[in-house]
């Protein structure tokens, strides 16, 4: 069942102006599920009798205290024929014992149920653990934010968790900016921003971040921790602002009154970005371990905030790996003493924002919702499967229900042996005169990193990787800390070191394997070859090498800190700005005074380094030069036209047509996907399409360069037609290309395949 089967789908949950979290996580879902183009409506949970002016999404509501609400709220929902109801779950939100007048609602309702879990606690009640029971009953699937999450259902409730999903807390797409921006039109300027906000409860603990402040300031006068958000209204109910007033009091006898502020406001989304991108620093220094979700913790995440927290659940998960810093409940000397060791260290300050920002990219709501969209479909495909067997079969399976680009391996499993992948085949038969190279391994390990994902792939995906990493370790000449890079059939290698660009490629794939391998020890593997290999590329030229590497240690550093990978990264994304400083001009902006091969990577590297080292001037030129590159690479028709081989395109001369090579389709689709994933501007989407369509026969000489039967892909576009021989550079290329569509697609919902038509 595709995404785009998902038409009508109803939440049930608190929705804004209701002021609480799951209020704002409803609106954002709704928000993002109506993109991906499904009818969406929300029912209400009202907490008092004369509601909320809700918006026109809202189109029923539930009185949370009357049962028979429930039961004339499930008779609505029938009536609106839906494909999906999706609830919003966490016991007290809901009446009756622990929430039980939502298991009305729902033995009642016709549609299939996603529950999503809001709250999972590790020793439930007899009560809470039966009404879970009865939901998992009614539920097709759970959808949990944290691994750990799906851990404890199975572990403590019993759920099957092939019937639970992993999707993290959506946040809105803040981009990065520099606090100096925002700190002036919040009256702060010349601060450094210490942040906490959402709903204030006791439970927060935020007294032992008031009382770190006084060896903050010691330290760091121009520190200032900002309190955003006003109290909760539970809490306000029951003893006003008599936590708040504490809080204040505490200030007052540290003597710290002056660098603490309070907002004392449920703040709106832009008046909320303000104060992030005004921030340096997010606290939560909250009380209990128990919290499965926090999403103020995610917010300030994925703007690419360096998080100091305590270690509940949520922080654990989503700070580790370097991501962030974690200190002990009720530590106010840990407190201090990590942020002020990240006031006096702005390089790693900066490293670790880059990582949570680069991290939450994928938690955006754009994604979310199509996350989200995703399980809605395995959720009806699930609930069709129970209906009588004399029904029309379809398709129930996991790959069904998920949107992709049909992979067809069986040519690159043909060119592929137990020493490696060839370089070259005849037609479509291997050619082993022409033996093996580590290019083409490499990029063999990168598709093998990739297909993780892909359903039913994973056995294969782990070969690939390992066929692809025993070329490299092989490759590695220790004697000369250089890769060689041509080996005969018979596994002689023809020389001592291969080209400068063959052993950045190496680095790069090493780097992938480091970050995204499933498997540890191909994991620790490849990260012991990339540092033995790394010192090598410090007396390099070439400015593919550099950027081959630079997308290595973005990947290494994405899984580990280094401050030996961190010099080097910042060495290369240095010296590859200043190689494009040095020759682009009005007319020409680029590294170099020709086109070659490869084109994309040039400023798809110095894009990587540029958000790593947090460089604006970086990520500006690297966004330049792609832009420019792209429009030289379109016709006159809007066609993808790469710049041939036979020829290439110097300064002054004339731009080459043909040889025309996949290479530079995959190159130029990566580059974009990294552009796309990092700004949100859909040109970059819309290159991804011209360029993908290009294998499919938008192209100068309207070919299919797409071997349909084997998979494999023609070795370049020539006058009149194609050279249809399929070497491994080309069929990795498009699988590589297609495996990045998919991941698109599954981003952006499209409705049809790829980018055809």
């Amino acid at each position: 069942m595709s995404i785009g089967s998902v038409r009508k789908v109803a939440l049930v949950g608190n929705h804004t102006p209701r002021q609480c979290g799951i209020a704002t996580f409803t609106a954002d879902l709704a928000q993002a599920v109506a993109e991906t183009g499904a009818e969406i409506q929300v029912v209400a949970m009202n907490d008092r009798s004369e509601g909320y002016h809700y918006p026109d999404t809202v189109t029923y509501q539930i009185d949370q205290s009357n049962p028979q609400s429930y039961l004339e709220a499930s008779h609505f929902l029938n009536a609106q024929h839906l494909d999906v109801l999706c609830v919003q779950h966490e016991f007290g939100i809901f009446g009756g014992p622990s929430g039980s007048y939502l298991l009305n609602l729902l033995r009642e309702v016709n549609a299939p149920v996603v529950t999503t879990l809001h709250t999972i606690l590790e020793h439930p009640s007899h009560e809470q653990r039966s009404i879970l029971a009865e939901l998992s009953q009614f539920s097709e699937r759970f959808v949990v934010m944290t691994n750990r999450g799906k851990s404890m259902l199975e572990e403590v409730y019993g759920i099957d968790p092939a019937k639970v999903s992993v999707v993290s807390h959506g946040i809105p797409s803040i981009e990065r900016s520099s606090p100096n921006r925002y700190l002036g039109k919040l009256g702060l300027g010349g601060k450094q921003v210490i942040l906490t906000f959402g709903l204030i409860s006791p439970d927060k603990g935020i007294e032992h971040m008031i009382s770190a402040m006084p060896a903050v300031v010691a330290n760091h006068p121009d520190a200032h921790y900002l309190i955003v958000g006003a109290t909760h209204p539970n809490i306000r109910k029951e003893s006003g602002e008599a936590y708040r007033q504490s809080l204040v009091d505490l200030a007052d006898r540290l003597g710290v009154t002056d660098n603490i502020g309070f907002v004392d406001q449920f703040v709106s989304l832009d008046d909320l970005t303000d104060y992030l991108q005004a921030a340096s620093i997010y606290v939560t220094p909250y009380l209990k371990k128990e919290q499965i979700t926090s999403g103020t913790l995610a917010y300030a995440f994925g703007s690419g905030k360096a998080v100091v927290s305590t270690p509940y659940w949520h922080a654990e998960e989503l700070l580790a790996d370097g991501r962030g810093i974690l200190v002990p409940f009720r530590d106010s000397a840990a407190l201090s003493d990590e942020i002020n060791a990240l006031l006096s260290d702005p390089m790693r300050l900066t490293i670790i924002q880059t990582l949570a920002y680069e991290a939450g990219l994928d938690m955006r709501w754009q994604a979310i919702g199509c996350e989200y969209v995703r399980v809605f479909g395995e959720a009806m495909s699930a609930s069709r499967s129970m209906l009588p067997t004399m029904l029309p079969s379809e398709d129930h399976s996991e790959e069904a229900a998920t949107l992709h680009i049909e992979l067809v391996l069986d040519h690159l499993l043909a060119i592929t042996d137990d020493t490696g992948i060839l370089q070259h085949a005849t037609y479509n038969v291997p050619n082993r005169f022409e033996g093996y190279c580590t290019d083409d391994n490499a990029r063999l390990a990168i598709i093998g990193a990739r297909l993780e994902d892909e359903p039913k792939q994973a056995a294969t995906a782990l070969w690939l990787q390992s066929k692809g990493l025993s070329f490299l370790h092989h490759a590695f000449n220790a004697e000369t800390g250089r890769m060689r890079n041509f080996m005969s059939y018979d596994r002689r290698w023809l020389e001592e070191a291969g080209s400068e660009d063959s052993h950045g490629r190496a680095l790069w794939a090493l780097g992938v394997l480091t970050d995204e391998s499933s498997v540890s020890g191909i994991r620790e593997f490849a990260k012991e070859i990339f540092m033995k290999a790394l010192p090598a590329v410090e007396g390099f030229t070439s400015p593919r090498s550099m950027a081959f590497t630079i997308l290595g240690l973005d990947k290494v550093l994405a899984s580990m800190y280094s401050a030996e990978c961190l010099r080097m990264l910042g060495v290369l994304g240095g010296r590859l700005n200043d190689v494009y400083l040095a020759t682009a001009d009005q007319d020409w902006r680029w590294f170099e005074r020709i086109l070659a091969y490869d084109n994309a990577r040039l400023p798809q590297g110095l894009m990587a380094a540029g958000f790593v080292l947090g460089h604006d001037g970086m990520i500006q030129n690297a966004k330049i030069a792609l832009k420019w590159l792209v429009d030289v690479q379109t016709d006159r028709q809007g066609f993808f036209l790469p710049i041939g081989s036979n020829g290439l395109y110097p300064k002054n001369g004339k731009k080459a047509k043909y040889d025309q090579q996949p290479l530079e389709a995959a190159a130029t689709i990566d580059a974009c996907y990294d552009a796309f994933r990092l700004t949100d501007d859909p040109r970059w989407r819309r290159e991804i399409g011209k360029a993908f369509d290009w294998f499919m026969g938008a192209n100068s000489e309207m070919k299919c360069m797409i071997d349909e039967v084997t998979g494999g892909c023609m070795d370049g576009l020539i006058p009149g037609g194609v050279n249809r021989n399929q070497g491994a550079e080309s069929t990795l290329s498009y699988l590589a290309s297609t495996l990045v569509v998919c991941q698109l697609e599954h981003t952006m919902a499209r409705k049809q395949h790829g980018f055809l038509g």
